[in-house]
């Protein structure tokens, strides 16, 4: 069967690369959002690179140029995070399966290396399969996850060598 998405991931990080590319900031990640959505209703996408095997985060492709990453998590069981930003990127949340409820936050008290930062939650909000969600340098949300779950994740840099600070609910 042949489908408008991309169904490799090499179609999928081209795609993202030249809609970054063209419109590195909202703009082209609300673009990124869209294509994002599109390719989680492409089951033999999602069942190829979210498969049993999957750990909670997989690097599947690092753009050399614009650094963006695509990540694959897999979640076995409920996990909660604390409110958190992505520091001086941003990311974008896609949910293959199962349901994560994300909340937004509004800073309060802006964190240091030494304090965590205050924040008061604004909305609380389900991401389904088949819908994603950009979120913007600053930021603040905190995914809850009440079963197994799937997601397709973008950050803008790769996180893992980013020091983030920490935040907590007034």
């Amino acid at each position: 069967m042949t489908t408008a998405t991309a169904t490799t991931l090499e179609q999928f990080a081209a795609k993202c690369h030249d809609l970054l590319k063209a419109e590195p900031g909202p703009a082209g990640r609300e673009k990124v959002r869209a294509l994002l959505e599109s390719t989680l209703k492409d089951k033999a996408f999602v069942t190829r690179y979210l498969d049993d095997k999957t750990p909670e985060r997989k690097i599947l492709y690092e753009d050399p140029e614009l650094r963006f990453c695509i990540l694959a998590h897999h979640y076995q069981g409920a996990k909660v995070s604390p409110p958190h930003d992505h520091g001086p990127s941003w990311a974008i949340y896609g949910q293959a399966r199962g349901e994560t409820e994300m909340s937004d936050y509004q800073l309060l008290e802006s964190a240091t290396e030494d304090k965590a930062g205050k924040v008061k939650k604004l909305r609380t909000y389900k991401l389904t399969p088949g819908i994603a969600h950009v979120y913007n340098e600053g930021d603040l949300h905190s995914p809850s996850r009440a079963g197994p779950t799937r997601l397709i994740r973008i950050e803008g840099v790769n996180m893992e060598k980013v020091k983030r600070l920490k935040f907590q609910a007034a």
